[in-house]
């Protein structure tokens, strides 16, 4: 089955202490770390992807934009979603969000790259 405009996924996340800007040093406050949430983002866009790859391939992140427009605490939960929105070759972008039950808590792009994975390792090494 190939990537198709419209696949979606969406990832859930109860904020943990582990999740703070204060634990991911990226500020000093008990509330969802913004790195947290690109994280969040790109799991979701790879689950939206995933199953329809062949076994050899997967996909790595080549951009992000992101808006991170409101705080959550801890205890509450977090819905990331992602839509693929266009496909040029091997590049796939993404439209993202995040939710909590007060509403948008971020919003923006994602590009993934498909890459074969014995190909790309071996150039890491």
């Amino acid at each position: 089955m190939p990537v198709s405009v419209g696949q979606k996924a969406t990832v859930e996340l109860e904020v943990g202490d582990a999740d703070t800007a204060i634990a991911l040093q990226s500020g000093i406050l008990p509330v969802l770390a913004t790195p947290r949430v690109v994280a969040l983002v790109e799991q979701a866009s790879m689950e939206a992807v995933g199953p329809t790859l062949a076994e050899n391939q997967t996909t790595v992140g080549m951009k992000v934009q992101l808006d991170h427009l409101a705080p959550t605490a801890v205890g509450r939960v977090v819905v990331a979603e992602s839509t693929i929105e266009a496909i040029q070759g091997r590049r796939i972008s993404f439209q993202v969000s995040v939710t909590d039950d007060r509403g948008l808590v971020a919003v923006g792009r994602v590009t993934r790259v498909v890459v074969d994975i014995e190909r790309f390792m071996h150039k890491a090494r």
